[in-house]
């Protein structure tokens, strides 16, 4: 994982671990990695992703089992989605916007573009 300096790790290894839970990879109510093997995996501290999974327990996306580990939440995908959408129409659709403005890209453009990135990244999930 590539990590940038804007934001903080744990914010990025959150949005990591939202992904895999959007994409699939880890369904709804199954055990994700422990705090030490993420950590591993990711090549941080432990302490990085403990942080990670304490923010995230306190947006309901992950809980504990005492003793058994961390597992998503069954409604994890549709709060992840609530958020992520709230937070790229109020942050950066704007920017988005203002950029095909001054470049004077059209929607149609941009809808057609859009289509041939679903159709080639993502052939048969939608």
């Amino acid at each position: 994982m590539e990590f940038k300096d804007k934001q903080s790790i744990y914010l990025q290894i959150a949005d990591y671990i939202c992904e895999q839970l959007l994409l699939g990879k880890w369904p709804p109510d199954d055990r994700i990695p422990s705090v030490r093997d993420l950590a591993a995996t990711l090549e941080v501290n432990p302490n990085t992703v403990m942080r990670t999974y304490e923010y995230l327990q306190g947006k309901n996306i992950i809980f504990n089992k005492r003793g058994v580990g961390y597992f998503t939440d069954a409604e994890a995908t549709n709060r992840i989605r609530e958020y992520r959408k709230e937070r790229f129409l109020e942050s950066e659709l704007p920017e988005f916007f203002r950029t095909l403005y001054m470049l004077d890209i059209s929607i149609e453009e941009l809808q057609q573009r859009y289509k041939t990135f679903i159709d080639t990244a993502y052939p048969a999930t939608f």
